[in-house]
């Protein structure tokens, strides 16, 4: 499979997801605080959802963002809809951002783009889609008690995102030490050793003989505190977080993971 054929099968998958919960979601589970504090169960589907509607039709571009007159519109509809209407609604949207999808070329992927990360390319735009969406089923199920498959190609690409992001959070959030370096090892599901060195700046390195860090989880909670979606001390307290190495910088890791908003 190309780049192009993982990103669309990754949106392919996500779209499928949403479009089970509108349909099997009760109302009252609807109505069931999230992990947003400003949204609930609905409220994250018709963000993650509106969404979608704002990037179709948007032709790639360095200067100009998609209108978000387009969101209004879609969360004014979503705002009023039955159980029934607000399911047709997300299917709806999600058919006709996949089939518009399916009409691209892997060359579009190369396009400069204004994406939430600043400009980049149309491919990265695609990549924060995904872990938007991804992030965005962990804010629903977690709170539902639902368990989620944390394999396959979306979670590939959620963790890729993340781990071009770690360079600015050793570095900056965490503030690693210059000549240090630290380990993420996830496991499970997923798994991947991210190693970092700090030479001026944080970097991604290829080899580590001895790092003075290391942290150990599973992808879904590694990408859950990057995403500040759960309280870090808490991970530790569970288990589901492991740290090891500089007591000092090791616990610092851990509690500064998150760096979106």
């Amino acid at each position: 499979m190309t780049y192009f054929d993982d990103l669309f099968s990754a949106h392919q998958h996500l779209f499928a997801h949403y479009n089970d919960l509108a349909v099997r979601l009760s109302d009252e589970q609807l109505k069931v605080q999230s992990l947003c504090p400003d949204w609930d169960v609905r409220g994250v589907i018709t963000h993650a959802i509106g969404a979608e509607f704002w990037v179709t039709g948007w032709q790639p571009s360095a200067t100009e963002r998609p209108s978000f007159e387009r969101m209004a519109e879609f969360e004014a509809r979503a705002r009023g809809a039955s159980r029934a209407e607000f399911a047709r609604l997300v299917a709806d949207v999600t058919a006709t951002r996949l089939e518009e999808l399916s009409q691209l070329t892997p060359d579009v992927l190369e396009l400069p783009a204004l994406t939430p990360a600043g400009l980049a390319t149309y491919g990265r735009m695609l990549r924060i889609r995904v872990f938007d969406l991804w992030v965005h089923t962990r804010d629903i199920a977690l709170p539902l008690g639902e368990s989620l498959d944390d394999s396959g190609l979306a979670a590939e690409l959620v963790l890729d995102e993340v781990s071009d992001a770690l360079g600015y959070v050793v570095g900056k959030l965490i503030g690693l030490p210059d000549s240090m370096s630290v380990a993420f090892r996830i496991r499970g599901a997923v798994e991947r050793d991210i190693l970092l060195r700090v030479d001026g700046r944080a970097k991604q390195v290829a080899h580590l003989d001895s790092p003075d860090v290391e942290l150990s989880t599973d992808v879904a909670t590694f990408v859950m505190l990057a995403a500040g979606r759960v309280n870090a001390q808490a991970q530790i307290d569970s288990g589901k977080v492991s740290c090891s190495g500089d007591p000092y910088w090791a616990k610092a890791t851990a509690l500064n993971l998150a760096y979106t908003p």
